[in-house]
């Protein structure tokens, strides 16, 4: 890693070099960069760019894409870290930043979510290293498109909440997955098609048995697969689809796309900042004009 690094093009920061007075050069800024659900093409255009012209880039590899961190320039260091542990993902950053090389940490969706960003973070303040995030878009807005519903219709539901079961690492003590169901809004589970017995059992007294449940399987990759399910046959749909990773498990009234009840933000006569409300008149003959 170090002569891969020494061997590397230092970032020029101004035009009188990347040295500070020392003769050091300047820290590099390590970049934690949501590649997006799966399809290369979804990757932001600023998160693309900087993959461009990172040296270093390192890459959850079981979960995002060759495709995106192919934009890497020729000769950087790519690293898939799937087999890495904290303290050698954080020390590789670390020392890259100190020979003055950016870094492109580049993680599945969006890294605020289930990205493990926090404790990298940390690290990265400890030692006094630069660092960013690039947000992505999120695999289950991906999930949404692929189901083609919108997640907040007026008159199902205002609020999506997105969760996990606990599963074999466990959940926050204060988190209880059959409490925040008891709400039968919108959810989105991540990371719990390993464990659907533990969801249906939360789940089941707020949705009923009969809830319709969209398994939405590596959304936006090439090998997609949406399933439907009832709540109850949750366990032996996943057993028969051979699918305990990567998915994500969707409930809530939004589902049913059966339109109920229309919002205010186009109805004519409501008003807001960018628009007057056409005054509606009941004439005699009883129509509206």
């Amino acid at each position: 890693m170090a002569n891969a690094i020494e061997g590397a093009t230092r970032r020029e920061t101004n035009s009188a070099g990347s040295s500070d007075l020392s003769g050091r050069p300047e820290r590099g800024t390590v970049y934690f960069i949501g590649a997006g659900p799966g399809d290369p093409d979804l990757i932001t255009v600023k998160g693309r760019d900087l993959i461009a012209r990172c040296r270093v880039c390192l890459f959850a590899g079981s979960l995002v894409p060759r495709a995106v961190v192919a934009y890497a320039p020729e000769g950087a260091v790519v690293r898939n870290t799937a087999s890495m542990n904290l303290d050698e993902i954080t020390a590789m950053m670390i020392e890259a930043s100190l020979a003055g090389e950016d870094v492109a940490r580049v993680h599945s969706g969006d890294p605020s979510l289930y990205g493990a960003i926090a404790e990298q973070i940390a690290r990265l303040d400890e030692s006094s290293t630069p660092w960013r995030i690039i947000p992505g878009v999120g695999s289950f807005q991906a999930a949404a498109a692929a189901l083609g519903i919108e997640l907040t219709p007026a008159g199902k539901n205002q609020t999506v909440i997105l969760t996990r079961a606990p599963g074999k690492t466990g959940g926050d003590a204060h988190e209880n997955l059959a409490e925040l169901a008891a709400h039968a809004t919108g959810m989105c589970l991540f990371l719990s098609a390993s464990c659907p017995d533990e969801v249906v059992a939360a789940l089941e007294p707020a949705y009923g048995a009969e809830a319709p449940v969209a398994i939405a399987y590596r959304v936006s990759w090439p090998d997609e697969r949406i399933v439907w399910c009832e709540l109850k046959d949750l366990p032996q749909t996943l057993k028969r689809e051979q699918i305990d990773r990567t998915a994500l498990l969707i409930v809530g009234p939004m589902l049913d796309r059966t339109i109920t009840q229309t919002s205010k933000l186009y109805d004519p006569a409501y008003s807001h900042l960018f628009r007057k409300a056409k005054v509606m008149v009941q004439s005699v003959e009883g129509d509206r004009t």
